[in-house]
């Protein structure tokens, strides 16, 4: 469940990083204030309204993807993040986030795309490089055990690194993190 700490940071954050009229910051903070309060359904509305006044500006659109995904709305998340990579085609975020539900899914080729395009965006940003890397083990996890299934002469050495693929994908458990700036 997201934390008033994690929507506090969303909205400082997307203040500096995305562009939006000087006039909505003030229902955002609005919104922001509802969520704090536990009123996530009504915050919601209030950001959805905001988006409808103002359909072309990132950051009430991005609020409300992440606070869909905060929610568990997955589905309704994703819709929001990929419109926003195509509509705001060089911010990094969207694609990181979309990434992090994709990964979920277990859609890890897609997920893989959505963060090598946050990283040539934006090469330091520290998340999706994180996220990226998760993504490549369990890749490389998903080849292991197919090579591990296959006859050869180095099917124990594909066994061995499965294993400690595995190993390190269960020490990382639950690690993708999207951003809630």
């Amino acid at each position: 469940m997201p934390t008033s700490r994690h929507l506090a940071r969303l909205i400082a954050t997307l203040a500096l990083a995305l562009p939006f009229a000087a006039g909505a910051i003030a229902p955002l903070d609005e919104a922001q204030a509802l969520w704090h309060a536990g009123k996530q359904v009504e915050a919601i509305a209030a950001v959805e309204r905001l988006v409808a006044q103002s359909p072309n500006e990132a950051r009430p659109r991005f609020a409300l993807a992440v606070m869909r995904m905060e929610r568990g709305e997955t589905d309704t998340a994703a819709k929001l993040f990929t419109a926003l990579t195509q509509d705001f085609p060089d911010l990094a975020d969207p694609f990181n986030n979309l990434a992090v539900i994709l990964a979920a899914r277990g859609e890890l080729d897609a997920a893989h795309q959505a963060l090598e395009q946050a990283v040539r965006l934006q090469p330091d940003h520290v998340l999706a490089q994180e996220n990226l890397g998760d993504i490549l083990l369990r890749m490389a996890a998903r080849a292991y055990e197919l090579a591990a299934k296959l006859p050869s002469a180095t099917q124990a050495q594909a066994a061995v690194k499965l294993a400690r693929s595995r190993e390190l994908i269960a020490s990382n458990a639950g690690n993708a993190r999207s951003d809630k700036r």
